[in-house]
């Protein structure tokens, strides 16, 4: 795919990136089923709650900007690889993220 935007992603996908790279919490919360599970930097954020607290926190503390490399969809799961940019050691990294979808939303995100 090797581009900046996510126009091409299942719609809960592309709104979540759009939504995280404004730095806007609740818009990328909202993408996420009740349920949700986030899976990153070894710590698991269960609940619409904890996962609009980790995407605030990890705005504020990181400022990242994700561009998607690329991206596959299999079945219900999202495959996207990007490369991401901030206020971070390192910046920028490349991330491999796994997006389990259900009913029109995100139902797990693993990052890694």
């Amino acid at each position: 795919m090797n581009t900046t935007n996510s126009t091409s992603l299942p719609e809960p996908v592309a709104q979540y990136i759009e939504a995280a790279n404004r730095l806007d919490a609740a818009g990328a919360t909202a993408c996420f089923t009740p349920d949700a599970v986030v899976r990153d930097e070894q710590k698991d954020h269960v609940g619409l709650a904890a996962i609009e607290r980790w995407v605030s926190q990890t705005g504020q503390a990181y400022q990242p900007h994700v561009t998607v490399t690329s991206a596959r969809t299999v079945g219900a799961t999202v495959k996207l690889a990007g490369q991401v940019a901030g206020n971070f050691a390192g910046s920028p990294v490349d991330l491999d993220y796994d997006f389990h979808l259900r009913d029109g939303k995100i139902a797990e995100l693993t990052i890694r």
